[in-house]
């Protein structure tokens, strides 16, 4: 009857001894898979955030790229601008500079036709006072030859423009006729021989003062000191010419160059207001048109009543 219960004890002590072997290895089992399972997951989530950040990264390098290419883009049309600006800046500069130069040339091409036709009007005025001479000394030939006819024995010898038997007074030896001597002064002026030329003008005036052409060697003198800069002088002489020869061919000219005058003197005002005068007296004068485009220059205004530029010949 004791032999079964050692068994059984021993049974018992062998079951208790594998459920603890069991246990423990159970035990051992979940310890060592207890920290692989959350290292698993932790590489799992790392992994998938490096792929996101990769992925974003992608993106802003492709962002990168398309901003750096729009940037070149625009900084190419930029570029473009600037240079298409630049060439229209300079177009516009020379445009300017071309523009300038026609009117400086227009304006010095306006002067020297208005001196040519001034030296032609003079000539003319010189021809006419010719002929006017010669119709005289014929009428007066025709004269003579009548009174010889009707008085055989005259007193004395007749002379062109005086009555039979009046007494003839000796010419004067200093005084060269008068066209040769304003001939002369003509010439010099025109050679810029402008010392000779004054003295022959004033010698002019002061032997035939009363003359067609006075008033024309009156103009030439006042010229002579305006292009010498004695614009002071050039205003008295010019009004000489206004005053004394109103009707004479000169007085536009000579109106003109006296606002020219006045203004080179710094009195603008007083030159505007006889450059206004002259277009106003001579609208359709070449002096006129040379005095409206003196006022525009200026940023006067012209206030004449005609804005016609047609020229006319006097």
């Amino acid at each position: 009857m004791d032999a079964p219960l050692p068994r059984r004890r021993a049974a018992k002590l062998e079951m208790m001894m594998r459920m603890r072997k069991l246990t423990a290895a159970a035990l051992l089992t979940l310890m060592m898979l207890a920290p692989v399972t959350p290292a698993f997951a932790v590489s799992k989530e790392i992994i998938q955030l490096q792929t996101q950040v990769q992925d974003l990264a992608d993106r802003i390098a492709k962002m990168q790229q398309t901003f750096d290419e729009r940037m070149g883009v625009m900084r190419s049309l930029v570029e473009q601008s600037t240079d298409n600006v630049n060439k229209l800046a300079d177009g516009v500069q020379t445009m300017q500079r071309t523009l300038q130069q026609q009117n400086t040339d227009s304006q010095a091409k306006i002067e020297q036709v208005s001196g040519q036709i001034q030296t032609l009007n003079d000539s003319i005025d010189e021809l006419k006072a010719r002929l006017t001479k010669t119709s005289k000394q014929l009428e007066d030939i025709q004269a003579q030859q009548q009174n010889l006819q009707q008085q055989p024995a005259p007193q004395g010898p007749l002379v062109p423009g005086q009555a039979p038997g009046a007494v003839v007074a000796p010419p004067q030896a200093s005084a060269p006729p008068a066209d040769v001597l304003y001939n002369n002064a003509l010439r010099d002026y025109n050679a810029a021989r402008y010392d000779l030329a004054l003295q022959q003008f004033q010698d002019y005036l002061h032997y035939y003062p009363t003359t067609d052409l006075a008033g024309n060697a009156q103009f030439y003198i006042a010229d002579m000191e305006y292009r010498a800069g004695s614009f002071e002088a050039a205003v008295k002489d010019f009004d000489k010419v206004l005053e004394q020869f109103p009707g004479g061919n000169k007085a536009a000219a000579s109106q003109l160059k006296k606002g020219y005058s006045l203004l080179e003197l710094g009195r603008k005002e007083a030159g505007v207001r006889e450059l206004n005068s002259l277009i106003n007296r001579y609208p359709r004068s070449s002096e006129a048109t040379q005095a409206r485009e003196r006022l525009h220059k200026l940023g006067a205004t012209a206030t004449g009543a005609h804005s016609s530029t047609h020229r006319t010949t006097r």
